[in-house]
C-alpha cells in the first residue's frame, strides 16, 4: 500500500467516525433515538398538510398533497441540515485542528454525509406515505391517491446533484464563519428566506408573479424539489433540468472548495 493510499484510507476511516458521532450526538439521550429521523419528516407533513391544504386550499399539483409537501421537504432538509451543521464545525473542531494535521474539509464533508443518512430515514417515511396512500380507501370512487412508478428508482440520480452542491456552500460558509461569526444569524434568515422561495407547499404554476415564475430558475433547490417530484409522478426530468441540476453543483463545489482552500493556512490562526 503506497502513501497515497494509505492516507485515503485513513480520511475514510475518520470521515465514518465523525459521521456516525454526528449521528449519535443529533439524538443523544433521546428516547426513540434514530426513530426521530422517520417521525419528524412524518409530523411536519401532517402540520403543513393541514395547514396548506385544509386551511388554504390544495396547491394544484397532480402529486398527492401530502406527499408533494413531504417529497419537498426532505430533499430542502438535505440542505439546509447539513449546511447549518457546517457553518460552525471548524470552530466547533478548535482543539482538533490545532493540535493535528486533520485535513478541514473533512468535518464540512462529513455533515454533508450525516444529512446523507438522515435522508435515507425521511425517504423510508415518504415511502410508508406513499404506500398508505396507494391504498383505494381514501375517497368514495376506489381510486388510490398514489400510484408507485418505476421512474421513483432513478431517484437515486438527483442525489449526487444535491449532496455536492450542499458541500460547496458547507465549504464556503465554513471557512467563512471562522473569520465573520455574524454569519450565523445572517444566514438564518437566508434560509427562511430560501424555504419560502422553493416551491415546498406549493407549485411554480399558482404564483401570481410571472417575474417571481421566471426568477424561480435561478434557485438552484426549485431544480432539485422539482426534479425529485418529477419522478415520483413517473415522469422523467428533461435534460435542461438535470443540466441544471449538476450545473449548479459543480458551480457550488467549485466555488466552496477554492474559497476553502484559500483561507486554508489562515484558518487555524484565527480559530
Amino acid at each position: 500500500m503506497n502513501k497515497k493510499t494509505g492516507n485515503l484510507s485513513q480520511r475514510l476511516y475518520l470521515l465514518r467516525l465523525l459521521v456516525r458521532r454526528n449521528i449519535k450526538n443529533q439524538y443523544y439521550r433521546s428516547v426513540i433515538g434514530v426513530l426521530w429521523t422517520v417521525l419528524n419528516p412524518l409530523l411536519n407533513m401532517i402540520v403543513m398538510a393541514f395547514v396548506f391544504s385544509a386551511i388554504f386550499g390544495r396547491n394544484g399539483s397532480e402529486l398527492d398533497y401530502p406527499i408533494f409537501i413531504l417529497s419537498g421537504n426532505i430533499i430542502f432538509a438535505v440542505m439546509r441540515s447539513s449546511t447549518s451543521t457546517s457553518l460552525t464545525c471548524l470552530v466547533g473542531q478548535r482543539d482538533m485542528l490545532q493540535k493535528t494535521r486533520v485535513p478541514i474539509e473533512i468535518f464540512p464533508t462529513s455533515n454533508v454525509f450525516s444529512a446523507l443518512v438522515t435522508f435515507a430515514f425521511s425517504f423510508v417515511a415518504l415511502l410508508i406515505v406513499a404506500g398508505f396512500r396507494a391504498l383505494p380507501i381514501w375517497n368514495g370512487t376506489g381510486a388510490s391517491l398514489f400510484t408507485f412508478h418505476w421512474q421513483i428508482v432513478l431517484t437515486v440520480a438527483i442525489l449526487p446533484a444535491l449532496i455536492l452542491f450542499s458541500l460547496g456552500i458547507s465549504y464556503f460558509l465554513s471557512a467563512l464563519y471562522v473569520f465573520f461569526r455574524d454569519i450565523k444569524h445572517i444566514y438564518t434568515v437566508l434560509l427562511t428566506l430560501w424555504n419560502y422561495l422553493t416551491p415546498i407547499f406549493y407549485t411554480v404554476s399558482a404564483l401570481k408573479s410571472e417575474l417571481v415564475s421566471k426568477i424561480m430558475v435561478f434557485n438552484p433547490m426549485y431544480h432539485y424539489v422539482e426534479g425529485f417530484r418529477a419522478l415520483l409522478e413517473g415522469t422523467i426530468p428533461s435534460a435542461m433540468s438535470w443540466v441544471a441540476m449538476y450545473g449548479f453543483a459543480a458551480i457550488s463545489l467549485v466555488i466552496g472548495w477554492l474559497f476553502l482552500q484559500a483561507l486554508k493556512n489562515k484558518i487555524a490562526a484565527y480559530l
